[in-house]
């Protein structure tokens, strides 16, 4: 008899470790999502697709990317523009980064000088 309720003790005790292992993975997960590259992410691609979307040619948008661009692991290639696709890629760590899509059919160039963004809208070229 002394011998089961030291296994059902010993269960408790695993369960209730087991518990407290994921809750704190959990709690780590969304500490760092929150204050994270991922966040940063999602962010400015919304943003930038946003402007996009409301810009008119001949348009030319700054942006301050100060925060993103300090912690981008490849600071060069931290914003792209696909402009086939309609598609703001934020990509702030290795991985895909935040693909997000805008509608606005026009022409862009843009350039990441230093923390700033450049974005010139121009009518599309049809080729």
């Amino acid at each position: 008899m002394w011998n089961n309720k030291k296994a059902i003790v010993m269960e408790e005790i695993i369960f209730l470790v087991l518990n407290a292992i994921f809750f704190i993975v959990l709690l780590v997960f969304i500490v760092s999502s929150v204050n994270g590259k991922a966040v940063l992410e999602q962010k400015y691609a919304k943003q930038i697709a946003l402007l996009i979307d409301e810009a008119k040619p001949k348009t030319i948008i700054y942006l301050d990317m100060r925060d993103a661009i300090e912690k981008a692991t490849d600071k060069k290639n931290a914003v792209k523009i696909n402009e086939q696709e309609n598609k703001v890629i934020v990509k702030l760590s290795s991985g895909r980064g935040y693909v997000f899509n805008y509608f606005n059919d026009v022409g862009i160039n843009y350039r990441l000088d230093g923390n700033n963004l450049f974005l010139e809208i121009k009518e599309k070229e049809n080729v």
